[in-house]
């Protein structure tokens, strides 16, 4: 046990599999991580997806910020932290339409990716939000069954919700002044 330990510490970060920067053999930068690619629509779902999938690879601090760029650029953690930073951009690249990919294939981070994809795709318009509540209002089941359509009448709730969230209180004893930031 004690020799598997030390084994693990002389590991390179990007090999060790207690590091936030351990690449697996099986992570290539070519991979379709979510079920489809992102093309200027339904931003939230894709993020949310990628989020999820980030997060099981333990690689979703390269796109919240939580794992920076390390200031020594001679040191074996910013070799692996660029290493990783790249195949988080090539993951996010490759799942995103041509033409997005290419508007931001020149940042240098996956954290400023992540951004402006946020900045230019995720608000929701009042158009937006009307044309949600327009097909919410129209939607009938027709030939569908109970199923289908239940579940397409929640889709449209959810993209609802998504647009213009409830804010929650996260204080735990409503210090936040929640019901006035509702009100």
């Amino acid at each position: 046990m004690a020799e598997n330990l030390h084994t693990q510490a002389t590991l390179p970060l990007n090999q060790n599999p207690a590091s936030n920067y351990n690449i697996h053999p099986s992570d290539a930068n070519f991979t379709q991580l979510v079920s489809f690619k992102f093309n200027g629509e339904g931003f939230t779902s894709w993020k949310r997806a990628m989020l999820l999938t980030l997060s099981a690879k333990n690689k979703a601090g390269f796109v919240n910020g939580t794992h920076c760029r390390p200031v020594d650029e001679t040191s074996p953690e910013y070799l692996a932290w660029e290493r990783c930073n790249d195949l988080v951009c090539s993951w996010i690249l490759f799942n995103l339409d041509k033409s997005i990919a290419g508007s931001v294939i020149f940042l240098r981070s996956a954290r400023e990716i992540w951004l402006d994809l946020k900045e230019r795709y995720g608000f929701t318009s009042l158009a937006k939000i009307y044309s949600l509540e327009q097909r919410l209002a129209d939607i009938s089941q027709g030939n569908a069954s109970v199923s289908e359509f239940f579940t397409s009448i929640k889709s449209i709730w959810d993209a609802i919700d998504e647009a213009h969230p409830l804010p929650y209180c996260t204080c735990n004893n409503c210090s936040c002044n929640l019901t006035k930031r509702i009100f």
